[in-house]
């Protein structure tokens, strides 16, 4: 059992401030630090830790958490949860939560700002006015209206995005490898193919899997359309940015503005490179994608809140990698949360340990997903350590919490 004034916090890459007051509102020790760490410095400093908070740019290894004597929860304040070794985390009963939702219309607004800003040419345009040259000429400049955007990635930021460049006149074709409903008048490419032959402007919009390493290179960029615009605000590794270079110098791509590198720097001042950096027709962002106030406060409070009610009731609704069960807590009770192999038997057997040490269940959950199973049960009265020991003892416990 957790003692919640003892519950230790670390978090890493400048988390927002509110996420640290809910955090210590419940009286947790938070530590909060502004930059990444590496897998070294991680290892010497999670021992200990109940909490931790990452956004993109620390790995949680194996080894991270082979070194996590206490951890019970990871908070990813960020969509994307590659950089963390789920399956490791899972066999430790060590619960994984992101923020799908939170950022998602920063990173639409930033996509369809840097669409018009290519578009109608403007960073060519900044940069000649700041060498003091007046170029007035509408040559190469367009409006989005009309134009065919092509999103690959049909997911949260991907259907967002289709429906308010829809309703900025834009016609709407989008590439996914799962089967998607179409909103409004977009229109669903049964190949990758299709949709680069067809799109003024290409977007992607898919997660870090180890699969889509590389995935977008030479070949995808030459069939695009000549003068054709791509973006990337989606993970460093699925571009090749060496081909992007040759692609844009030659002039077979007009533009591309990209906020995720392969590899980035740790933290603020810390000097970026990049085979794209000096081209005039590139934006270049610092991974700002959901980085604006608004997000960042929503993320804060989101996975905060996910951390503090896992503590506190074990409750694992919208969690990455373990089953997901929302069970209402009761007044004088105690919860004992079991994560175990799914295996059939596992809830009779659990059963059966409290009932011959005439524990009486109030309330029980049970939910499984893949290799591994979550019970939360409500008991009432008193229970001796035997009966933790006899659960802990089952073959199939990956960890046992027992919650006041």
């Amino acid at each position: 059992m957790i003692d919640q004034a003892k519950v230790r916090v670390l978090l890493l890459e400048s988390i927002h401030p509110d996420a640290v007051s809910r955090l210590e509102a419940e009286g947790y020790q938070v530590e909060s630090v502004r930059n990444a760490l590496d897998e070294a410095e991680l290892i010497e400093r999670i021992p200990g830790v109940h909490l931790l908070g990452i956004r993109s740019k620390t790995q949680v290894t194996a080894k991270v958490l082979e070194a996590a004597d206490s951890l019970v929860a990871i908070g990813a304040f960020c969509i994307g949860t590659d950089q963390i070794d789920l399956a490791t985390a899972s066999r430790a009963g060590v619960a994984v939560f992101n923020a799908p939702f939170s950022n998602t219309r920063s990173v639409v607004e930033l996509a369809l700002a840097e669409i018009i800003a290519m578009t109608r040419r403007l960073t060519e345009k900044n940069d000649l006015m700041h060498q003091g040259v007046w170029d007035k000429a509408a040559n190469g400049s367009h409006e989005v209206r009309g134009r065919k955007l092509g999103i690959v990635g049909y997911g949260n930021i991907g259907t967002q995005l289709s429906v308010l460049a829809e309703n900025l006149g834009m016609h709407v074709l989008f590439y996914d490898t799962a089967d998607k409903l179409a909103l409004g008048n977009a229109q669903r490419c049964a190949t990758l193919d299709e949709l680069l032959e067809q799109a003024d402007v290409v977007t992607l919009h898919v997660d870090g899997r180890p699969g889509n390493a590389g995935f977008f290179g030479a070949e995808q960029l030459a069939k695009m359309k000549p003068g054709a615009i791509f973006l990337n605000l989606s993970r460093g590794i699925v571009v090749d940015h060496v081909d992007l270079r040759n692609a844009l110098t030659s002039g077979h791509i007009a533009g591309a503005a990209v906020d995720v590198f392969p590899q980035e720097p740790k933290g603020r001042g810390d000097e970026f490179v990049s085979e794209l950096r000096g081209l005039p027709n590139v934006i270049l962002t610092p991974h700002i994608g959901g980085s604006t106030e608004e997000a960042q406060a929503d993320i804060g409070d989101f996975v905060a809140n996910k951390l503090t009610h896992f503590v506190q009731e074990g409750n694992t609704t919208l969690s990455v990698n373990l089953p997901s069960i929302a069970l209402p807590a009761q007044s004088d009770m105690s919860r004992i949360v079991h994560v175990h192999v799914n295996m059939p038997g596992v809830l009779a057997q659990v059963n059966s340990i409290l009932a011959e040490h005439q524990v009486n269940v109030e309330g029980q959950m049970l939910s499984t997903r893949g290799e591994y199973g979550y019970l939360i049960t409500d008991i009432s009265g008193s229970y001796s350590a035997d009966v933790l020991d006899k659960l802990r003892g089952m073959s199939q416990t990956v960890r046992l919490r027992v919650l006041s």
